[in-house]
C-alpha cells in the first residue's frame, strides 16, 4: 500500500479566497486516493499543525500532494512558514549533499527523502496563456519554471516531481468546476496509478 500526504496550503481572505475551490480539489484527491487503495493523511496548514507530527508524516509518506492558491507568484506565506518550520527540523536534509572528501557531490543532492515524489496542484487567477509566452508577465517561463522555488525546496529534500496541475482564470466567472475536477483526476491517474 502507498502512503500519500495531502497538504492544503490555502490561506483565507474574506470575499477573495475563502477556500471553497481549494477544498473541492482536496476532496477530489482524498476520494481518488482512498478509492485506489492509498493510505491518506492530511494537513490543513491554516488550521495549525504540530511540527514533530508533520516531520513524521513526511517520513511516512511515499507521495506528497501540495494543493495551494498562487498568491503573488508563490505559495501563501503560511505555507512557506510551514516548510521553514517543518523542513528545518533536521530529518529532511541533514546534509546539503556536499562532501569535504568528494568534490563531485553537489549542493542540494543530500536530501533524505530520496525515492519519494510530489505533485503541485495550483489554483490561479492568471490565464494559461501567461506561460510559455515571452511577451507575457512570466517572460516565457513555463508553469513549472515560474514555481522554481517550490520545486527546488522539494528537490533539496530529495523528492522527485510529478506532473503539475493548474486551474487558471478562476475569477473570470466562467469556471467549469466539474470539467476542471475531471482534468485533475486525469492528472492524478497519470501520476499515481
Amino acid at each position: 500500500m502507498k502512503n500519500v500526504l495531502i497538504l492544503n496550503g490555502h490561506q483565507f481572505y474574506k470575499d477573495v479566497a475563502e477556500g471553497n475551490l481549494t477544498n473541492s480539489f482536496i476532496n477530489k484527491a482524498n476520494d481518488f486516493f482512498l478509492k485506489n487503495g492509498f493510505e491518506v493523511k492530511n494537513t490543513h496548514i491554516e488550521n495549525g499543525y504540530d511540527i514533530k507530527e508533520e516531520v513524521e508524516k513526511f517520513q511516512w509518506a511515499d507521495y506528497v500532494l501540495l494543493q495551494y492558491p498562487v498568491y503573488w507568484m508563490g505559495v501563501p506565506w503560511i505555507t512557506k512558514k510551514y516548510f521553514d518550520e517543518t523542513f528545518t527540523q533536521g530529518v529532511h536534509y541533514l546534509s546539503d549533499g556536499r562532501s569535504r572528501d568528494d568534490a563531485s557531490k553537489l549542493y542540494g543532492s543530500g536530501g533524505l527523502m530520496q525515492g519519494k515524489k510530489y505533485m503541485l496542484s495550483l489554483t490561479y487567477n492568471c490565464p494559461e496563456s501567461a506561460f510559455n509566452n515571452k511577451d507575457s508577465l512570466f517572460d516565457g517561463l513555463s508553469l513549472d519554471e515560474a514555481h522554481v522555488a517550490v520545486h527546488k525546496t522539494f528537490q533539496f529534500c530529495g523528492l522527485e516531481p510529478l506532473e503539475t496541475y493548474a486551474v487558471h482564470d478562476i475569477f473570470k466567472g466562467d469556471l467549469n468546476l466539474d470539467a476542471e475536477l475531471e482534468k485533475f483526476e486525469k492528472v492524478l491517474t497519470k501520476n499515481f496509478l
